[in-house]
């Protein structure tokens, strides 16, 4: 133990005279006759109890700490970790799976528990802690890697000896499991392998890629990776189907019989809107291990309508052509470009006008059609435009009447709430390089809202680049934008320049198209949840209530009504959660399901109906071949050793004898006050008390 103080300990001494020299004038004063009257030893008594009293107090003032080691000692830990995903019961010798890993957690405790600190968890993927009497073997996925990433940091600082590991050696999510070891220099691996290695005769769909979205009536392609094993020289008809009816059909040609890979691709046109299943077969062949893995469902999402951008303009400019070109990838945007001599003034399935250069002397003919609608708009002012004639488009902006012009960077408005851009893109957006614009002061609306000022240099100006704001036409309230300047290209050229991307750039006029063309939703009754899931999440939805003045309330009951493909209706309820509602579905089986959504508000029936998927996963059932290699290799880098599951005993019997797999004796080291302790208070209590006692009991008073 030691102690330490902030004041020198050498004013123990001084204290200490201190306490001696006013506890004698204490006791030798002539006015105190009872003193004189004591013997000499019950004065010594009550001198060294007062020495004593006032040194404590006097050493409590140093404010000494004392610094204490405890010695601890640790068992060695033992994680036993179950692979418990589907493909684990994918063997011939799979029914007696669940019992061998039940005589292994028996033979662990009766050799290994006095030696070991034995904990078992589910090791799929993020380790949970098991229920020995509910391993079910139902994971749809395997990432190796994240249980030891956990495992790692849960157990870190911890006496992690060993981990014993029972798996098929498969994975399909994640990386390489023995990046992740180079962690444990302090914990070996074992691994005990479940399967077999051996390649039986099988034909399957491994994988599929698809659209999670078409549109209706236009073709979209579906990608199919076949394998054949031991199939031998033969052929195989791979076909796609909808409810029941033959799509398309292709004959697939397995070349040298041992392991083919083959890829086909079906252009399937979406003819009906909605969410629609498509189903993938292999013409089934003698002998083959597993007839399961040779159909396959998709879902696709087809919808009947895309959002439409118009770009007007009297001639072709650059500046045209790179924001075209970051719409034009978005698959639910269609992009037109006209130039207003060529417009046959057709507004139809329009949600956002990009005007450029809308303040022409030519263009005023075009004014009053684009104007008098509700349709969101973007303009683009370069330097040609008129003063007279942008003050009459009614985008509360006034512009310089000279035809000076000035070069302007671009500063990003941190206050700007409208939307979001990524710190990556706001720092491109500063160094990207100046635009032409009027020279001069430039009035907006007080209730325009600012996302680019000018610059320039280091100084930026109370004037914008880039604003936005509302206006009212005869068929109704709309948004607009307005860009104060020309050379946009400039700045996609230079970040491509810099980067080999135009990542920034992108993300900057998307966020400003889905801002314009995102109507504002003045629904009372709203239920969000994203169109498909996966089995290993929970299906969360979502609704809001509003009132009649669009504030959020939770004080009526909203239903929920659920059916699955097979008819099977489910009735639930929202619960509230804060200002909204939340209903937690579970983890529901793959599939398609409908459902409608109903409450009252104000006395009126509201009800929202949609139509969500399940995704099925077949990453598990591809795996029929165990992965012992990888099994022996992450043994080995851990100086583990490698068994069969039916030689755990072995396993056992090696982790016993392990003379590196011992306890560990580490140090605690605390800090306390000595006022912290209490016999110090003790102390200090009994020799006042004493003190007090015998004078009372001597004749003082």
């Amino acid at each position: 133990m030691r102690f330490s103080s902030e004041i020198s300990l050498w004013w123990i001494i001084p204290i200490l005279g201190m306490a001696i020299f006013l506890s004698l004038w204490l006791y030798s004063r002539k006015t105190n006759s009872w003193v004189n009257e004591l013997s000499k030893s019950n004065r010594i008594v009550l001198i060294t109890l007062r020495i004593l009293s006032l040194f404590t107090l006097g050493v409590l003032l140093l404010g000494i700490i004392f610094q204490a080691f405890i010695y601890k000692n640790e068992k060695p830990i033992l994680l036993i970790g179950i692979d418990d995903s589907i493909s684990m019961k994918n063997y011939r010798d799979s029914s007696k799976l669940e019992n061998r890993v039940l005589q292994l957690f028996a033979g662990a405790k009766e050799k290994l528990s006095d030696q070991f600190d034995i904990q078992t968890y589910h090791y799929s993927n993020i380790p949970e802690a098991i229920i020995e009497s509910k391993i079910k073997f139902d994971q749809q996925t395997t990432n190796l890697n994240q249980a030891f990433e956990s495992t790692y940091e849960q157990f870190y600082n911890r006496n992690l000896a060993a981990i014993l590991l029972v798996s098929d050696g498969n994975y399909n999510i994640g990386g390489n499991p023995i990046y992740a070891l180079d962690k444990f220099t302090t914990t070996s691996v074992f691994t005990l392998g479940v399967g077999d290695t051996i390649a039986k005769r099988d034909q399957l769909i491994k994988h599929v890629s698809n659209n999670d979205v078409a549109f209706l009536k236009n073709d979209f392609p579906v990608v199919v990776d076949i394998e054949g094993i031991k199939m031998g020289k033969t052929s195989t008809e791979v076909s796609i189907e909808q409810n029941g009816n033959k799509l398309a059909t292709q004959t697939v040609q397995f070349k040298d019989g041992i392991s083919d890979y083959e890829q086909v691709t079906f252009m399937i046109n979406a003819s009906s809107p909605g969410i629609q299943q498509y189903t993938i077969k292999l013409t089934s062949k003698d002998n083959e291990f597993n007839y399961e893995n040779n159909t396959r469902i998709i879902y696709v999402d087809v919808i009947d309508s895309r959002s439409k951008v118009l770009f007007l303009s009297e001639s072709i400019h650059p500046d045209i052509a790179a924001m075209k070109s970051v719409w034009e990838k978005d698959q639910n945007l269609e992009v037109e470009f006209k130039l207003l001599s060529d417009w046959n003034k057709d507004l139809k399935n329009v949600d956002l006008i990009v005007w450029y250069e809308p303040g022409l002397s030519n263009a005023r003919e075009y004014q009053k059609l684009i104007l008098e609608n509700s349709i969101s708009k973007l303009f683009i002012v370069g330097s040609q435009s008129i003063f007279n004639h942008i003050q009459e488009l009614n985008i509360s902006l006034d512009i310089p009447s000279s035809k000076n012009l000035d070069d302007y960077q671009a500063s990003v408005n941190t206050s700007f709430n409208f939307f979001t851009l990524t710190d990556a893109t706001k720092n491109a957006i500063n160094s990207y390089p100046p635009i032409k614009a009027k020279f001069g002061r430039l009035k907006i609306a007080k209730d325009a809202s600012i996302l680019l000022n000018q610059r320039v240099g280091p100084v930026s100006k109370p004037e914008p680049l880039l604003y936005f704001a509302t206006a009212n036409s005869p068929k109704g309230s709309y948004k607009y934008g307005v860009f104060f300047g020309e050379g946009i290209w400039r700045w996609r050229l230079n970040e491509y320049a810099k980067n080999q991307s135009t990542n920034a750039f992108d993300e900057l006029f998307s966020k400003i198209g889905q801002y314009l063309m995102v109507k504002q939703n003045t629904e009372p009754f709203r239920v969000t949840m994203p169109k498909s899931y996966s089995p290993n999440e929970n299906t969360l939805i979502n609704a809001t209530v509003l009132n009649a003045a669009l504030d959020p309330i939770t004080t009526v009951e909203v239903h929920f009504h659920l059916t699955d493909e097979k008819g099977k209706l489910s009735k639930l309820q929202f619960g509230a959660l804060g200002d909204f509602y939340q209903l937690n579905l579970g983890k529901l089986e793959a599939g398609k399901y409908s459902w409608k959504a109903f409450t009252t508000i104000d006395g009126k029936y509201r009800e929202k109906k949609g139509e969500f998927i399940v995704k099925p996963l077949y990453l598990e059932q591809a795996d029929y071949q165990a992965n012992h290699n990888l099994l022996r290799q992450i043994a080995k880098t851990t100086n583990g050793s490698f068994y069969q599951l039916d030689q755990y005993e072995q396993a056992l019997d090696e982790i016993s004898k392990r003379d590196d797999l011992t306890s560990i004796s580490y140090q605690e080291t605390s800090f306390n006050e000595l006022i912290e302790y209490f016999f110090i208070f003790l102390l200090l209590f009994v020799s006042l008390a004493t003190e007090w006692f015998l004078r009372r009991y001597w004749g003082s008073y």
